[in-house]
């Protein structure tokens, strides 16, 4: 290993840029002299470092080596990693960026671009952008957009402290995430408004596409709007955290929606999906809030209650609040026998 001493300054050093990750610009370093980041890591007096643990810790003695090879300060150096985010929430953290920023530099990622509930770029605050092309614009309306970015923005806040773990909220990040994952009915093929235009002779060639059972979880009842545009076979999302961590970018908007109108409203919307739960569906969204405060529990029950009795004085009787009133009716007839009118 080369001693600290023998180090002297690199002598072009581009500085990182704003939000950057140290794994960044270490391999932008790499390549500037012509090195492959094994062996520059060495050359800093790195050797049998990888940088991917240098990002999540970077000690004083490591730290010390770099700032003498580059010249950049130990605390400028620590600002490029990821020390503050807790280890509960590392499985979150992509190797590059998640989604695409437009303006941004080709080769530069960005800490905030690794997280999966930032979606806008921190540096130019545009709408990140798929990676195989394409937006969220071509899914949605910008009215449409817009009235969901409060929520997704308000879950990014959340998630933020959750990292750190400073989220003190009830029900816990976790314990939405499974809820919003959650199975509420039997999978099923995909349904007549989810099926593309076919022909006759296309519908015979897809007949495993079309019917092959699809998961129906808690989300498409809490974002509706993700069930309307996502594809038939992508809108399952993986379980619990996991679902964050491996989801696309139109998964994960709609799974911060989603947490986002959870956490505003826990008892509406838990009530809700349990209210579009077959029995076995039912049975599972009552195990997994079992997880959520009792006292929230409770009038989310009531909630249900509520709303499952409407519902079926509602099956019993369909012109129920559609009849004028007895009084009203009474009232006209007593005006008409006035007026001498049969």
């Amino acid at each position: 290993m080369i001693t600290a001493p023998t180090l002297t300054r690199l002598p072009v050093v581009p500085r990182p840029e704003k939000d950057e990750r140290l794994s960044s610009w270490m391999h932008r370093l790499a390549r500037l002299y012509a090195m492959p980041i094994d062996a520059f890591l060495e050359h800093c007096g790195l050797s049998g470092r990888r940088i991917g643990e240098l990002e999540w810790r970077l000690g004083a003695g490591e730290g010390a080596l770099l700032a003498r090879r580059t010249g950049i300060s130990l605390d400028a150096l620590r600002a490029l990693t990821f020390a503050g985010i807790g280890p509960h929430a590392r499985l979150m953290i992509a190797t590059s960026n998640r989604y695409v920023c437009p303006h941004c530099r080709a080769g530069v990622n960005r800490k905030t671009a690794a997280l999966p509930w930032n979606l806008w770029c921190g540096e130019h605050q545009m709408r990140f952008r798929f990676k195989g092309g394409g937006s969220l614009q071509t899914l949605m309306s910008k009215p449409q957009l817009m009235a969901l970015d409060r929520y997704a923005r308000a879950s990014a806040l959340r998630m933020a402290d959750w990292t750190r773990g400073r989220d003190e909220g009830a029900p816990s990040i976790e314990a939405l995430l499974d809820f919003l994952t959650t199975r509420h009915r039997k999978p099923s093929p995909p349904s007549l408004d989810e099926q593309p235009v076919l022909s006759l002779e296309a519908r015979r060639a897809n007949h495993a596409f079309l019917t092959r059972p699809i998961a129906r979880q808690a989300l498409l009842v809490i974002v509706p709007e993700y069930d309307r545009v996502a594809p038939i076979l992508a809108k399952p999302v993986p379980r619990g955290l996991f679902a964050l961590a491996h989801g696309s970018l139109l998964q994960n908007y709609a799974l911060a929606v989603g947490l986002g109108r959870l956490s505003a409203d826990p008892a509406g919307y838990a009530a809700a999906v349990l209210l579009a739960s077959d029995p076995e569906g039912e049975e599972r969204l009552r195990e997994t809030l079992r997880a959520w405060p009792l006292k929230l529990r409770r009038r989310i029950y009531g909630r249900f209650r509520r709303l499952r009795d409407a519902q079926n004085d509602a099956h019993r009787d369909p012109f129920a609040g559609k009849r004028r009133p007895v009084s009203q009716f009474r009232f006209t007839q007593s005006h008409n026998h006035a007026r001498g009118i049969s």
